[in-house]
């Protein structure tokens, strides 16, 4: 069911992305070919009687296109035809490519202003429930059979869960030599263990210890929000997220940082996933409003086969006076298309490594 939420979610970003592109054409009266949601085989399709436009749904929905007439012509033919997308005005083929990736950050911001209208927003307390976030091999809460992720609820009857990390911590390291081993309530999913955990002497932290890294989980608290405050906050929101990708994205071309984190489309449905099983709704709406500022930068960066590359040489266009030919703009974005499916294979490959480790 959640690969399935998955699924939906980058659906629905794919989509939003190409309809930017379509409605923006049908305004400029451009001529789209066909108007697809996913790759591979054709599962449902229709025709425009109206527009001779051509829709499709494919057996792949992790991406889709939204084609115009005579576009990435590499052979030239198309090349005298009025109705060519190369041969319409330059500003409005620009206004057409720009409004993909424009419409996922409207799409970003419209969500959050309406989800924090709705679901109010969610404010620290100042308190921390602790959870493990990784496990050490050959430890002694390996060997009692703890796994990343597990909340540590109760030991001895005692809570563990009093708003802070410190009681989980004091009395694991309050342990003495001679004393029973700790009994300890654990939750896991909707699971819950019992686990007998006998801690060992560090002599580099001089304490006692179970092998484990302590991760915190904030709570917090839902207030409401007003008409106002629910601009203010999505605004907030969508520029943090922007922000902390632009700077990720300069510190992946600088130094390379993060290039091992690179998900492709398997990794993001598993996160995706993952997240909303963990959290719920607000995790898919967060998810959601992230991915889709995401696939907005993503597809303005000048990258032969986006839409910034696009952008790009509409910008040379404007600057010289007269378009590059239209054969050989093609021939750099069918290339660039190529080498990012390319790229694409290649991270998806980890993905699926990473799923059997």
């Amino acid at each position: 069911m959640y690969i399935i939420v998955a699924i939906l979610l980058l659906a629905i970003l794919i989509v939003v992305h190409e309809f930017g592109h379509f409605m923006a054409a049908r305004l400029m009266k451009i001529d789209v070919t066909e108007f697809s949601v996913g790759f591979g085989p054709k599962l449902l399709k229709w025709k425009s009687k109206k527009y001779e436009t051509d829709f499709s749904v494919r057996a792949v929905p992790l991406g889709g296109f939204c084609a115009f007439y005579g576009e990435d012509d590499t052979k030239g033919e198309s090349k005298d035809d009025p109705r060519a997308f190369a041969k319409q005005n330059v500003w409005k083929r620009m206004f057409v490519i720009l409004m993909g990736p424009l419409m996922n950050f409207v799409l970003a911001f419209c969500v959050a202003v309406v989800f924090f209208w709705c679901a109010g927003n969610m404010v620290p307390t100042g308190e921390v429930d602790p959870f493990i976030s990784q496990v050490m091999a050959s430890g002694p809460a390996q060997r009692a059979g703890m796994k990343d992720g597990d909340i540590i609820t109760a030991i001895n009857g005692a809570n563990m869960l009093d708003g802070t990390a410190e009681t989980l911590l004091n009395t694991i390291s309050g342990w003495k030599d001679g004393d029973e081993p700790l009994q300890a309530n654990v939750k896991r999913g909707e699971e819950t263990l019992e686990l007998s955990l006998t801690p060992e002497w560090n002599e580099d932290a001089e304490k006692y210890q179970i092998g484990v890294y302590i991760g915190q989980y904030i709570r917090a608290e839902i207030q409401p929000v007003s008409f106002t405050e629910g601009f203010r906050l999505a605004w907030d929101t969508c520029t943090y997220y922007s922000g902390a990708l632009v700077d990720a994205l300069k510190k992946l071309v600088t130094t390379g940082e993060g290039l091992d984190q690179t998900a492709g489309p398997i990794g993001i449905i598993t996160m995706v996933a993952d997240k909303v099983q963990q959290n719920g709704f607000r995790a898919f709406i967060d998810l959601l409003v992230f991915l889709s500022i995401n696939l907005g930068i993503m597809n303005l960066l000048p990258i032969p086969g986006l839409d910034g590359s696009r952008l790009v040489f509409g910008i040379v266009e404007v600057i010289r006076g007269k378009a590059i030919p239209p054969e050989k703009e093609a021939i750099v974005h069918v290339a660039g298309m190529v080498l990012l499916f390319g790229f694409i294979i290649f991270i998806t490959f980890q993905d699926v490594t990473r799923l059997f480790q």
